[in-house]
């Protein structure tokens, strides 16, 4: 059993930063591959970043490449995500995956096994 934990979410104007922390338990952290998703009300959860086991691959959709970023701290168990220049659009809740196998793409949420609770990113217009 892996336990997630997201952290970092608020309320932010358009243009603005956040940083998310994701921590997961586990002993072979490195070895896991981890995904950052975003859900909006009523919409299906959609992927804003991938990283390959060991931080070697990293992934990012067309609409956040260039803005977002996201980088593992193996020997603190944490993935960050970095995000800038935030949209409205891109308010919602934001969930750390984590796949234990580090075979994950992010094709799917269904790749990750593990997810936390979430945290909330408000970006008001």
């Amino acid at each position: 059993q892996v336990q997630v934990i997201e952290s970092g979410g608020g309320l932010v104007q358009t243009g603005d930063s956040l940083r998310l922390s994701c921590a997961a338990s586990g002993r072979t952290f490195s070895a896991y591959a981890l995904g950052w998703f975003r859900q909006a009300p009523g919409k299906e959860r959609e992927l804003v970043a991938a990283l390959g086991w060991s931080g070697a691959t990293t992934y990012f959709p067309d609409s956040v490449k260039g803005r977002f970023r996201s980088s593992r701290d193996n020997a603190e168990k944490t993935v960050y995500l970095q995000m800038n220049s935030l949209k409205p659009e891109e308010s919602g809740v934001y969930y750390c995956g984590v796949d234990r196998t580090g075979m994950a793409t992010g094709a799917s949420p269904d790749e990750y096994a593990y997810w936390g609770q979430g945290t909330q990113v408000t970006v008001s217009s």
